[in-house]
């Protein structure tokens, strides 16, 4: 029998496989931290939020998940998700490691780890290929994917009012 957070991963990943972000959502703490190396830093709501809005637009996506270990404080997933990104029409397949930690049957912390240059490469192309790896375009993704999230955010609330 898996042990209660084992079984918390993986209902986290078979919501995300549905891109069901209410339900992924709720597996959160309220006051959950969430990064990776394109949102570094996300708190609370911000976290729901985003995986809201990657699930508003995915597009051609499928997930794969394995490796889901976890005791009663920490977790660890390894999982790929395969779409196409909108922006220049590429196809990705990001292959990603996470972590957790739990609270009181919630996620408080999850951190996902990938490769960015890799990831830049298949969403970007040659500009990736060739510039990627540099500090400043990496911060380009990251100032790119905030104001994305941003402008959602300010969408959504006013969908709410």
């Amino acid at each position: 029998m898996a042990h209660p957070n084992a079984e918390l991963i993986t209902h986290f990943y078979q919501a995300f496989q549905r891109l069901d972000a209410e339900a992924m959502a709720a597996c959160y703490s309220p006051d959950v931290h969430f990064s990776d190396p394109v949102f570094t830093d996300l708190n609370g709501r911000e976290a729901g939020d985003m995986w809201r809005m990657l699930a508003n637009r995915a597009q051609q996506f499928s997930l794969t998940f394995d490796g889901v270990e976890a005791d009663d404080l920490t977790g660890r997933a390894n999982w790929v998700a395969t779409y196409l990104f909108t922006q220049t029409g590429r196809r990705v397949e990001n292959r990603i490691q996470a972590r957790f930690l739990f609270s009181d049957g919630k996620i408080i912390e999850h951190h996902d780890s990938f490769d960015l240059w890799r990831w830049s490469r298949q969403a970007l192309g040659a500009k990736g290929l060739l510039l990627g790896w540099l500090p400043p375009v990496q911060g380009a993704i990251r100032k790119q994917a905030a104001r994305g999230l941003a402008a959602y955010r300010s969408g959504s609330l006013k969908n709410l009012s």
